[in-house]
């Protein structure tokens, strides 16, 4: 295959190449950040794109979304992602958004060159090879989503308002409902979310936190019940 490579850490990038060129692939191309990426592709026409998740110039998701933009411009480039860990925010986004084949592999898995290698191949041929990790973690993020789903419009509002650090007494006043009411939706919230009573109270702000994670949004206060 013909593979292009953008990684900024050189050690990887070198790494990388070497093992490609001696597993019989040719490298067209190795970049240390996204710069030239698109005119690169362009000029090179690779098999398969390798993507660091993490480059220059602010390390945080100009690979990612670079590789968003790749698999949309170009259907018939494979695209292998690198990364330290799952990048939730784009992964799914990554997963869904193009018609061609597909890798998100962690960085660990270099490290085994065979299985580094045969993933290559695999991606190659049109296959699409995800790490066990990446899987769990956006599974997880896919129940998250379904246990707010359940939610009903009230319950989402008092559970924005818990998210506020509002107590009970001031959702009560908030919505004009009487406090027994109130305590009423948030068992019901703890119960959707899958949240254990426990003696430290923790069930609040972990249902905090599911909603700033997953729900988000402002709350939506009024009389109607």
């Amino acid at each position: 295959m013909r593979i292009l490579i953008c990684e900024d850490s050189v050690l990887l990038r070198e790494g990388i190449v070497r093992l490609l060129e001696d597993a019989g692939h040719t490298v067209v191309a190795a970049l240390p950040d996204t710069q030239e990426l698109t005119e690169t592709v362009a000029s090179t026409s690779p098999d398969l794109a390798i993507l660091d998740v993490r480059l220059p110039p602010t390390f945080t998701d100009e690979g990612i979304r670079a590789a968003i933009s790749l698999r949309s411009a170009h259907p018939a480039l494979a695209v292998l992602v690198l990364s330290q860990y799952v990048e939730e925010r784009y992964a799914s986004e990554l997963i869904t958004g193009g018609q061609g084949s597909l890798g998100y592999l962690l960085k660990d898995r270099v490290a085994d060159v065979a299985e580094f290698l045969e993933s290559v191949e695999r991606i190659g041929q049109g296959a699409t090879v995800l790490d066990p990790e990446v899987v769990a973690q956006l599974l997880t993020r896919r129940a998250q989503d379904d246990r707010l789903a359940r939610l009903t419009e009230r319950e989402r509002t008092v559970l924005a308002l818990i998210a506020e650090g509002r107590s009970n007494q001031a959702i009560a006043a908030t919505l004009f409902l009487s406090e027994a009411s109130v305590e009423k939706h948030i068992t019901a919230i703890f119960q959707k979310l899958g949240l254990e009573p426990d003696e430290n109270g923790n069930r609040r702000v972990l249902a905090a936190l599911a909603h700033h994670e997953f729900g988000g949004g402002t709350p939506q206060t009024g009389a109607a019940r």
